[in-house]
C-alpha cells in the first residue's frame, strides 16, 4: 500500500483515536504506579530513580534522528534502497548509543553515584533490543497501521507499568522504577516484527546517506532539545532543592501533565504520516488540528480542576500540597497541542530546522525559569512553566504556519 492510499482507508480521527486510547492506557497504567511508589518509596528514593530516568531519556531522545521518517516519506522506487541504509544507520546508532550510556554509568560508578550508575546501566540494555524493529515500525506507518502500531506501543508500556507496581510492592527500591522498561522492550520487538514482517534485500543496493543527514541531524536536535526540555527542570531542581524537592516535583509533574498530553503525543505520532499522504496538506493541518484541540481541551480543563480531588485520592493524604501544582502543569498541555501541530507540518514540509530553532529557545527558556523560580517555591515553578511554554509555542505557530490554517474549518 502506498503512503498516499492509507488515508483513505483509515481516517484521521480513528487512527489518532487508537493512538489515544495506548497512551492512555499508559497513563492509566502510570498512575497505578504513582499510586503504589508514593506509598512504598520515600521522596528521597524517588529522586534517585526519577534523576536515572531523566538522564536515560535525554539519551534515548537521540534514537530520534529522522531515518525513520525518511522511510515513511519515501518514493515507492526507493524504498528497498531506503531501508536498505535506515537498517545499518540503525544498528550502528543503537550499539552506539549502549555503549555511550555504559560508558556514563561506569565514570558516575567510579565517582561513588554506585545507586545511580546501576540504574542508568540497566536502562542501557534497551537499546539491544531497538534495531530489529525500528525499519518494521516505520513501514508500517508509512502502510497506514497505525492501529495495530498504537496497541502494541501501549502493550509495551502498560507491561511496563504494571511490572513496576509488582515490583515496587515486592521490592521496593529505586530499581523497581527501571528494571521493567528492558524487561518490556521484548515485547515490542516481538509484535513488530510480526507486524510488518522484513527483510533487507541487500540486491537493491543502498540509498546515500547525505539526504538522511541533511533531513536527520534536525530531527534529532529538535528532539535531543525537546526531551532535556522535559527533563532538564527536574535536574535543576534536584540540584537546587534536593531529592526530597525532586521527588515531590515529579511526581506532581506525572499527574498534571499525564493523561492530557498523552493525547497530544498520540496527535504528533499520527499527524506526520498523515501530512505526508495529503494533497492539500494546509487542509488536512487544519482537519487534524481541530480534531485534537476539540477532543483535549475539555480533557485538559477537567482533569485540572480535579486535581484537588483525585491527587490526595490517589496519592494519600500526604500529598495533597500537590493539587495546586498539578493543577498549573495541566494546562500546558493546550499550547503543547498548537505547537505539535507546527511541528509536524514543519518536518512535512522539509523545515525540521525551524523547528529545532523553537524547541531550543523554549529549552533554555524553561530551564532558567527552573533555576530562577525555584527557590520561590514549586508552586512558582509550576506557574512560570505555562507561562513561558504558552507565550513561546502559541506565538512561534502564529508566526510560523501561514495565516489561513490558524481558521480551524468545519470538520468533516
Amino acid at each position: 500500500m502506498r503512503v498516499t492510499d492509507f488515508t483513505k482507508n483509515n481516517g484521521f480521527a480513528a487512527q489518532m483515536l487508537s493512538y489515544a486510547v495506548s497512551e492512555a492506557a499508559g497513563k492509566v497504567s502510570r498512575l497505578l504506579v504513582v499510586v503504589v511508589v508514593a506509598r512504598t518509596l520515600d521522596a528521597g528514593a524517588i529522586g534517585i530513580a526519577a534523576a536515572a530516568l531523566a538522564t536515560g531519556d535525554i539519551l534515548k531522545a537521540l534514537t530520534e534522528n529522522g531515518v525513520g521518517q525518511r522511510i515513511i516519506a519515501a518514493p515507492d522506487n526507493e524504498l528497498e534502497e531506503t531501508c536498505n541504509t535506515a537498517r545499518r544507520i540503525f544498528r550502528a546508532w543503537c550499539f552506539g548509543l549502549f555503549s555511550l550510556q555504559a560508558l556514563i554509568a561506569l565514570v558516575l560508578f567510579a565517582g561513588g553515584y554506585t545507586t545511580t550508575s546501576c540504574l542508568l546501566g540497566i536502562l542501557s540494555l534497551e537499546y539491544l533490543f531497538m534495531p530489529g524493529g525500528l525499519v518494521q515500525a516505520a513501514l508500517a506507518m508509512r502502510e497506514g497501521k497505525l492501529h495495530q502500531t498504537a496497541a502494541i506501543a501501549g502493550a509495551q508500556v502498560t507491561g511496563a507499568n504494571l511490572m513496576t507496581a509488582c515490583l515496587a510492592l515486592l521490592w521496593p527500591s529505586p530499581a523497581a522504577m527501571v528494571l521493567p522498561r528492558v524487561l518490556a522492550a521484548p515485547i515490542w520487538l516481538i509484535l513488530m516484527r510480526r507486524l510488518r514482517p522484513w527483510q533487507a534485500r541487500p540486491e537493491k543496493g543502498c540509498a546515500p546517506l547525505r539526504p538522511f543527514w541533511s533531513y536527520g541531524w534536525a530531527v534529532l536536535g529538535t528532539e535531543l532539545v525537546k526531551v532535556g526540555r522535559m527533563q532538564a527542570d527536574k535536574l535543576v531542581v534536584g540540584a537546587l532543592l534536593g531529592a526530597e524537592a525532586l521527588g515531590f516535583y515529579f511526581m506532581a509533574f506525572n499527574a498534571g501533565l499525564g493523561l492530557a498530553t498523552s493525547f497530544t503525543q498520540a496527535f504528533s505520532v499520527v499527524l506526520f504520516p498523515h501530512l505526508c499522504a495529503a494533497q492539500d496538506r494546509l487542509g488536512a493541518l487544519r482537519h487534524g488540528l481541530g480534531h485534537c484541540i476539540l477532543l483535549v481541551a475539555p480533557l485538559v480543563v477537567l482533569q485540572a480542576a480535579l486535581a484537588p480531588v483525585y491527587v490526595p485520592l490517589l496519592l494519600g493524604a500526604d500529598w495533597q500540597s500537590a493539587a495546586p501544582v498539578v493543577s498549573v502543569l495541566c494546562l500546558a498541555a493546550l499550547p503543547t497541542v498548537v505547537w505539535s501541530a507546527t511541528a509536524g507540518w514543519l518536518r512535512a514540509e522539509n523545515r525540521p530546522v525551524q523547528e529545532l530553532l523553537v524547541s531550543g529557545a523554549l529549552a533554555v527558556c524553561l530551564t532558567v525559569n527552573v533555576a530562577i523560580l525555584a527557590p520561590f517555591g514549586l508552586m512558582a515553578v509550576a506557574q512560570g512553566y505555562l507561562a513561558v511554554s504558552t507565550t513561546i509555542m502559541l506565538g512561534a505557530s502564529l508566526w510560523l504556519l501561514p495565516r489561513q490554517t490558524l481558521i480551524l474549518k468545519r470538520i468533516s
